[in-house]
C-alpha cells in the first residue's frame, strides 16, 4: 500500500519566534516612546523662550516619522535623541539663566523700592524737623534751651556725632558737631537780649580755646543780638564766624546758609554794628 506523500509548499517561510529579536524591538519602542515624551515636554517648555527651537525638533521628529527602513529608523532614533539632549541642555541652562536673571532683576527692584522709601521717610522727617525748628522764637528761649535749639539746626543740616557741651567748664564751646563733608564745627552759642551785644572780650575768650584746644575747622559764634564792631574785627582776624539774629533766622528757616556752608563763601552773615 502506498503513503501519499504531502507536497511541500513553496510559499512564505513561517516566522519562528526568538526572545533576542523581541527584546530588541521592546527596547527599540521603550526608547522611542521615552523620546518622543522627553520631546513633547521640552517643546512644551522652549516653546514659550525659543518658538524655533521648538519648530525644529518638530521636523526632526517628522523625518524621523518618515523613514521606513528599520535600519534608518534606528540611525533617525539616536540622531533624535542626542539632538533631543541637546535640546534638553540647552533649555536647561536658558531656564537657569532666565531664573538668576530675574532673580536679580527682582532683588534690585527690591532695593530700589527700600532706597526710594528711606529717602521719602529722611525728607519727611527733614520736612517736620524744619516746621518744627521754624517756629522756634529764640528770643524766648533760655541759655540751655537756645543751646539745644542750636543743636537742633546741626542735625537738621545733616551733621553728625552733634553734641551739646555748655556749661562750666565747657572751655567756650556749646555745641559740637561734625559737618556733613566731615570738618570738626565749634560753636558758641550767646542768648543775650537785644540791648546786649557780642562784645570782642566774649569773642577773644572764644578764639583762644575754639582752635587750640577744640581744635576745630569751622568755629562760629551764634547770637540772639549783634555784635560790636571790635568783635567782629577780631573775629576776621582769627577766622571766627558771626551768627547774629538775622543770620540765626535765615539759617532757621532755610533762606541762609549753615556756618560750615559759609565758611566755603556761600554767603557772607559775619554781621557787626
Amino acid at each position: 500500500m502506498t503513503i501519499p506523500v504531502r507536497p511541500e509548499t513553496t510559499g512564505r517561510p513561517r516566522y519562528r519566534f526568538s526572545t533576542r529579536s523581541t527584546a530588541r524591538w521592546f527596547v527599540i519602542a521603550a526608547l522611542t516612546v521615552c523620546g518622543a515624551g522627553l520631546t513633547l515636554r521640552v517643546l512644551a517648555d522652549a516653546a514659550r523662550e525659543h518658538p524655533l527651537a521648538a519648530v525644529l525638533v518638530v521636523l526632526a521628529c517628522g523625518m524621523t516619522a518618515g523613514c521606513s527602513t528599520p535600519a534608518r529608523r534606528r540611525l533617525r532614533i539616536r540622531r533624535t535623541a542626542r539632538r533631543t539632549a541637546r535640546t534638553l541642555r540647552r533649555a536647561a541652562a536658558t531656564a537657569v539663566e532666565t531664573a538668576e536673571t530675574a532673580e536679580v532683576e527682582a532683588a534690585q527692584a527690591a532695593a530700589e523700592v527700600a532706597e526710594v522709601a528711606a529717602v521719602e521717610a529722611r525728607a519727611a522727617a527733614m520736612e517736620a524737623r524744619v516746621d518744627e525748628v521754624r517756629a522756634v522764637d529764640y528770643g524766648l528761649l533760655d541759655a540751655y534751651e537756645f543751646e539745644q535749639a542750636v543743636a537742633g539746626l546741626c542735625e537738621r543740616d545733616g551733621c553728625r556725632d552733634v553734641e551739646v557741651v555748655g556749661g562750666a567748664g565747657d572751655l567756650g564751646a556749646d555745641v559740637l558737631a561734625t559737618a556733613p563733608d566731615g570738618r570738626r564745627v565749634v560753636i558758641q552759642c550767646k542768648r543775650y537780649g537785644p540791648t546786649n551785644k557780642v562784645g570782642s572780650q566774649d569773642m577773644q575768650r572764644f578764639g583762644g580755646t575754639c582752635f587750640a584746644v577744640h581744635e576745630a575747622q569751622v568755629a562760629a559764634v551764634v547770637t540772639t543780638s549783634e555784635y560790636t564792631h571790635p568783635a567782629v574785627e577780631y573775629a576776621e582776624q582769627c577766622g571766627i564766624l558771626c551768627f547774629d539774629r538775622q543770620a540765626l533766622d535765615d539759617w532757621s528757616a532755610g533762606a541762609g546758609p549753615a556756618p560750615w556752608d559759609t565758611a566755603y563763601g556761600v554767603a557772607d552773615h559775619a554781621v557787626g554794628a
